[in-house]
């Protein structure tokens, strides 16, 4: 039985041919490669697609009036916690528990993947949250974690690239200010909560891909 990480924006993870761009994130290698040389547990990767179109509205938890869509975050987690992972754990041999279960994704994927830990921190105890768009509909990421009142604290795996976007500055802050919600929520530093700024990374697959295999490292350990 293996634990389970669902990722979102599926069709990057895997293959060139449907990734953006043409650079997936060689997630199935990389994950090989570690549990191969003992580093990580066996795992099973899900990836879920977009949708290409509704994308936006379904990874972000709030409606931005300036891009007039959003908000569909909420019935987005509802249906990885309570539509695929009972369908995935009916069809493989999964471990069920929350500690064995995580969820994570990068851009956009990243704020939904930590809003669906924050709805169902009892569903998914691990989030990858990748080069998150804290930026979206001002910063609204921050009040729903502000708002968290569950006893529950899924580890939480953080990062951002020190070159992402046109303004990498605003980026880094806004993912501190993130950072010290989480603390202030109770999240420990080096403990449940893995900070990382990367120096030199981009918002694109490739340095995503470049770090996957300690994104595992930190939440599926052998």
């Amino acid at each position: 039985y293996c634990p389970v990480l669902y990722l979102q924006d599926g069709q990057n993870l895997f293959d060139p041919a449907t990734a953006f761009l043409g650079q997936d994130w060689q997630a199935d290698v990389t994950a090989d490669r570690l549990i191969l040389n003992g580093t990580i547990e066996p795992i099973i990767l899900v990836g879920v697609y977009n949708t290409g179109v509704r994308r936006v509205s379904e990874y972000t938890p709030t409606r931005d009036p300036r891009h007039r869509k959003g908000g569909k975050g909420d019935r987005y987690a509802q249906m990885l916690a309570r539509e695929l992972k009972p369908f995935i754990d009916r069809e493989y041999r999964t471990k069920r528990a929350a500690l064995a279960t995580g969820v994570g994704g990068s851009s956009l994927g990243g704020l939904v993947s930590l809003e669906a830990g924050l709805l169902y921190p009892r569903v998914f105890g691990k989030l990858a949250v990748i080069s998150p768009s804290v930026w979206w509909d001002g910063r609204s990421m921050l009040r729903l974690v502000q708002s968290y009142r569950s006893p529950f604290r899924p580890k939480i795996w953080l990062d951002t690239g020190t070159e992402e976007g046109d303004s990498p500055q605003q980026i880094l802050e806004d993912l501190r200010l993130l950072r010290n919600a989480l603390l202030e929520k109770g999240w420990r530093d080096g403990v449940d909560l893995q900070y990382w700024e990367v120096p030199g990374a981009r918002h694109h697959e490739h340095a995503w891909a470049a770090r996957f295999g300690m994104v595992l490292e930190c939440l599926f350990p052998r």
